[in-house]
């Protein structure tokens, strides 16, 4: 654990001040605990980082030399310090619901991200009445980068806004409204961190650079949610990069969390307004158990749906979503990535419904090796794209990470005995018909 704290918590005298979701607990130091179905890496050091760097390269290589169009997937904290990401999530966080306490004061509460948007004159009022900024100041602000070319600002304004003034070391100053006092919104990394946020920018150049050139996608996987507002922070600026004329990198939402409806509608309007392709994987969540111990430990509110029927509708607003803007613009491309035979269905007949043919290749599926194959074939010899996930690294790892996604998946020994009855049935079938070994 204490490995694990900033050297600016330290200096500190510790993390006391900090929202809670986004600081050390005693069970930090080992993030595996209640992890059911996904890997989890130590951080030991930046040498181990570049290891890691090094097996994602190989698995690049070997997804090219493999298939066409592979996918490749990878872990942000095998590529970085855990502390940092979580320290980089608070800092996002903390902006982000500055900007929803203001619209909250010019009667928006509770309406949807994208429909929140803040009257330019009465913010640059706020922030000159919380000391923030003087209106010519943040007048100056809203002139930057095209902003402020209308009269009212959204999130996604708000969110360049905070690319453009702070870039990671500038102090910028916001309310605490529990105290009335001003706070830094970060405190200054230290010379290391910022080596640290260098680093880990140019390890996602790398390996995106190695994708391109193989013609391998790229996945970056979904983790906790302390750590997930850095990640996908990280994953759209590599978008941004390297998605202007067909996705290469997709980022991974996690459709158990609350908010995965808004972080999907937001990211992709922002690649509307960029004009960059928008890739995705729609996944339901390996953490839950972690998170929901972790929520009680700490006393925040639980991150994840509060039933798995929940799950299951977000998960279908949040592909339905998607599957609206290829239709529409076809600058976007998404991974159904579900053992759920409802989810497989109901993305095939909004695909009907939609005209989305299975050779635009802009909707493929996936399941993870050994798993569902009940699913993954028919899919395949219907003529779309289907992938199968292949774990791979030490028996010791990869046989108790398959034994713990089993566990996860609720239906599996259904879906198993479903897979039997299959099998038998298609031997009865053979044996009546002659043509058992055909």
């Amino acid at each position: 654990l204490s490995s694990r704290t900033s050297a600016a918590e330290k200096e500190m005298g510790g993390a006391g001040k900090r929202e809670k979701r986004y600081r050390a607990h005693q069970g930090f130091g080992d993030h595996h605990g209640g992890v059911t179905s996904a890997h989890t890496y130590f951080y030991a050091d930046e040498a181990k980082c570049d290891q890691h760097l090094e097996t994602f390269l190989r698995c690049i290589d070997a997804s090219s030399g493999s298939s066409d169009d592979g996918f490749s997937a990878i872990k942000l904290t095998a590529l970085a310090r855990p502390q940092f990401l979580v320290r980089l999530s608070e800092v996002l966080v903390k902006w982000r619901r500055f900007f929803h306490q203001m619209a909250a004061e010019q009667g928006q509460a509770g309406r949807a991200v994208l429909d929140t948007k803040l009257e330019l004159e009465k913010l640059q009022e706020t922030l000159a009445n919380f000391g923030i900024a003087s209106k010519a100041e943040s007048q100056q602000w809203f002139t930057d980068e095209n902003l402020g070319i209308s009269s009212t600002v959204d999130l996604l304004d708000w969110n360049s806004l905070f690319d453009n003034r702070t870039k990671f070391c500038r102090p910028l100053l916001i309310p605490n409204r529990k105290t009335g006092q001003l706070e830094p919104l970060l405190s200054r990394f230290s010379e290391e961190e910022e080596l640290q946020m260098k680093r880990v920018l140019q390890r996602m150049d790398v390996l995106a650079k190695r994708a391109m050139e193989k013609g391998v996608r790229l996945m970056v996987d979904a983790e906790q949610s302390y750590f997930q507002p850095a990640i996908s922070h990280l994953t759209v600026e590599t978008q941004r990069r390297f998605n202007k004329s067909r996705p290469i990198i997709y980022n991974t939402y996690q459709c158990y969390l609350k908010e995965a409806y808004n972080n999907v509608t937001g990211d992709m309007e922002r690649s509307r307004r960029e004009g960059w392709h928008f890739g995705t994987k729609l996944v339901r969540g390996a953490y839950m158990e972690q998170e929901r111990e972790r929520a009680a430990q700490m006393g925040y509110e639980d991150p994840i749906n509060l039933t798995y029927e929940k799950t299951n509708e977000m998960y279908h607003r949040c592909l339905d979503y998607v599957l609206e803007e290829i239709k529409h613009s076809r600058k976007a491309s998404v991974m159904v990535a579900s053992h759920n035979e409802d989810t497989v269905k109901f993305t095939l007949r909004r695909m009907m419904e939609l005209g989305i043919h299975p050779s635009d290749k802009k909707v493929c599926f996936g399941q993870l090796l050994g798993m569902c194959d009940q699913i993954t074939f028919p899919l395949g010899q219907a003529g779309f794209p289907v992938y199968k996930y292949v774990p791979y690294g030490p028996v010791n790892e990869v046989l108790p990470y398959l034994s713990r996604r089993a566990q996860e998946n609720r239906g599996f020994m259904q879906r198993a005995n479903r897979e039997r009855d299959l099998l038998w049935k298609e031997v009865k079938r053979r044996l009546l018909t002659g043509s058992l070994f055909s």
